[in-house]
């Protein structure tokens, strides 16, 4: 009866101690202990603490709120402006940037015609000024035009950008020099070669991180502007007292141009596509036809011929 009683209890008292002791499990792997510090992966830090180091957060209060840290913003803009010789206005532009400490990106001229057939320059200019100067630069600009006929400025906010490049950064280079600890102390050729290679993908990865910060860093420094120069003559309409024919000289222009067009496309089709088709069917399709209607002429002659 004891017995009995001792091995439901028994086994009783050994659910309950599974259930209460936590479930632990254990992996057996063949492979031999590892000789050497396993690389850890810490912790995210907050906004605020990435934003140390950062141009002009170096003293950041990491209880301060976020709005307290510098912006990083990259401007640019871009213009279409009117103006007596685009020649002139591209060299005015090119020697305005250089004077503000900023350079010219790239610059052109080219040749338009107006309806009448007036040859006329345009050009387009493209060049990079000191952000604190963007205003500046831009009423310069304006005041030796013409006309405006266009203008656009945009701005693009990467400081949360720049501060995880930042983040990265740092935990890049603090993988790197573990990596190179433990690279010191190992002794195997294979164990060598291995974090060498680990080694050389992080030196990559933080040689890409630099050149995005780079990146940010002068785009935000230098904003970029772009310029079209329309010639004055494209806006001066012909004017004879009051009247002012050049609506209804280009119109005349324009329907003769497109009259020229049409006939010169109604000569082309005549004779690379209407003539070869009509060729085409001439001979597989009369050919024969007069051949056999000739025959029968010349049987029927004969035949006359002999009675």
């Amino acid at each position: 009866m004891i017995r009995k009683l001792f091995v439901p209890a028994f086994l009783g008292l050994l659910l309950t101690a599974c259930a209460i002791r936590p479930f632990s499990a254990t992996v057996e792997s063949s492979e031999p202990p590892q000789e050497y510090p396993v690389l850890m992966a810490t912790a995210m830090p907050s906004y605020a603490e990435r934003a140390k180091g950062y141009p002009g957060g170096a003293e950041v209060d990491l209880a301060a709120p976020e709005a307290q840290i510098e912006r990083l913003v990259i401007k640019n803009a871009d213009l279409t402006v009117v103006v007596k010789d685009p020649r002139t206005s591209i060299a005015d532009i090119s020697r305005m940037a250089e004077t503000m400490g900023g350079f010219v990106v790239s610059s052109s001229l080219y040749q338009t015609y107006l309806a009448d057939g007036t040859p006329i320059l345009e050009g387009a200019i493209t060049i990079r000024v000191p952000a604190d100067r963007l205003n500046e630069a831009l009423e310069t600009i304006e005041t030796n035009a013409v006309e405006v006929r266009n203008r656009n400025v945009t701005g693009q906010d990467v400081t949360a950008q720049y501060v995880d490049l930042e983040s990265q950064l740092r935990n890049l280079e603090a993988t790197e020099k573990q990596l190179v600890e433990i690279m010191e102390k190992a002794e195997k050729t294979e164990d060598v070669l291995n974090v060498f290679n680990q080694l050389t993908y992080i030196r990559g990865q933080i040689e890409t991180v630099k050149g995005q910060m780079k990146y940010y860093r002068e785009a935000a420094a230098l904003s970029s502007i772009s310029v079209r120069l329309l010639a004055e003559e494209t806006i001066q309409p012909i004017q004879i007292g009051r009247w002012k024919p050049q609506g209804t000289v280009r119109n005349a222009i324009q329907n003769l141009i497109d009259f020229w067009q049409d006939f010169v496309d109604f000569l082309i089709w005549l004779v690379l596509n209407f003539l070869p088709k009509l060729l085409t069917v001439g001979i597989v399709l009369l050919l024969p036809l007069w051949l056999g209607v000739r025959a029968l002429w010349r049987a029927y002659k004969r035949r006359r011929g002999a009675a």
